[in-house]
C-alpha cells in the first residue's frame, strides 16, 4: 500500500482517503491498485456498513489523473492500456460495491473525481466546492461507461452541458443538476457525512444494501437486468432477524439494533 492512499475504519464506517494534498489528490496508478486493495477487503468485511471516499486536505476531491506520472505509467500504448484498465475496474468496483458509498467532497472534484463521484452512491459537499470535466479543453475521449453514470445522475440535458462546455461549476449548480445530493458549510462537511454514514449504518443492512443492488439493475438495459436476483434479495429480507427485530423495536417504541441477519 502507498502512503498516498489511506484507509480507516470506525466501527461500521470504512474511509478510503485519497493522500496527495500538494497535487489536488491527483490519482496516480500505484494510488488507483491501492484503493482497490482496500475495496476488496471492506466488500468481505461485515463489519463495515458504510463507505466514504474523500480527498486529504479540505481543498480537493479528486482532481483527476496525476500528469507528472504520465512518462512512466502512460509512456506506451501497452502501459496506457493497462492504466486505462486499472482505473475502470476501480470506477466499476466502488459503482458495484455491496455497500452504500459516500463521495465527501471537499473543494475541487474535476475530471476523474467525477468520474469517481458519480460511482458512488451519494455526493456530499461544501459550499465552496467547484465541479468540471474538461474532457473537451485536451481533446480527450470519453469512455461509454462513464458518460452513461453521469448521465444517470444528471440526465442527457446536464450531461452534456458539462462537457460540452468544460467549465467549471459552483456547488449550487451542482445540486441544481442532481450532482450533488447535499451542499453544507464548507467546514461542516465531514461532519456531515460521518453523521450521514451513521444513519444509514443503524438501518436493516440487508434493506439498505438489497436496494443499491435492486437500483444498480435498474440502471442497466432491460435485457441485461437480473430481476431472480432482486425478487431473492427481497425474500431474504422479509426471512432475516432484522425483519422480526424491526418490528419488534416499533412496537417496543425503541431503536432497533440491526445485526443483517
Amino acid at each position: 500500500m502507498t502512503d498516498k492512499i489511506l484507509t480507516s475504519q470506525d466501527g461500521n464506517i470504512a474511509r478510503i482517503v485519497f493522500n496527495q494534498p500538494e497535487k489536488r489528490n491527483a490519482v496516480s496508478l500505484e494510488m488507483w491498485e491501492a484503493v482497490e486493495k482496500a475495496l476488496d477487503a471492506y466488500k468481505d468485511d461485515d463489519a463495515v456498513r458504510v463507505l466514504i471516499l474523500s480527498g486529504a486536505g479540505g481543498k480537493a476531491f479528486v482532481s483527476g489523473a496525476d500528469i507528472s506520472k504520465f512518462e512512466s505509467e502512460r509512456a506506451s500504448a501497452e502501459a496506457v492500456a493497462h492504466y486505462n484498465a486499472t482505473t475502470k475496474r476501480v470506477y466499476d468496483k466502488v459503482a458495484s460495491f455491496p455497500k452504500p458509498v459516500i463521495a465527501q467532497i471537499d473543494g475541487f472534484c474535476v475530471g476523474g473525481g467525477v468520474a469517481l463521484a458519480v460511482c458512488c452512491d451519494m455526493r456530499i459537499c461544501g459550499e465552496g466546492s467547484q465541479f468540471a470535466v474538461p474532457a473537451a479543453k485536451l481533446g480527450l475521449g470519453y469512455p461509454y461507461e462513464g458518460l452513461r453514470r453521469l448521465t444517470g445522475v444528471v440526465g442527457p440535458s446536464f450531461a452534456k452541458e458539462i462537457f460540452y462546455t468544460a467549465r467549471r461549476f459552483s456547488a449550487s449548480e451542482a445540486y441544481e443538476m442532481g450532482l450533488a445530493n447535499r451542499v453544507v458549510p464548507d467546514a461542516e462537511v465531514e461532519k456531515y457525512c460521518t453523521e450521514y454514514a451513521e444513519m444509514i449504518a443503524g438501518n436493516a443492512p440487508l434493506t439498505v444494501n438489497a436496494v443499491k443492488a435492486i437500483v444498480n439493475e435498474v440502471m442497466k438495459d432491460e435485457s441485461d437486468r437480473d430481476l431472480d436476483m432482486c425478487a431473492r434479495l427481497v425474500a431474504e429480507c422479509f426471512a432475516s432477524q432484522d425483519y422480526i427485530e424491526g418490528r419488534r423495536a416499533f412496537m417496543e417504541k425503541r431503536k432497533p439494533n440491526f445485526t443483517g441477519s
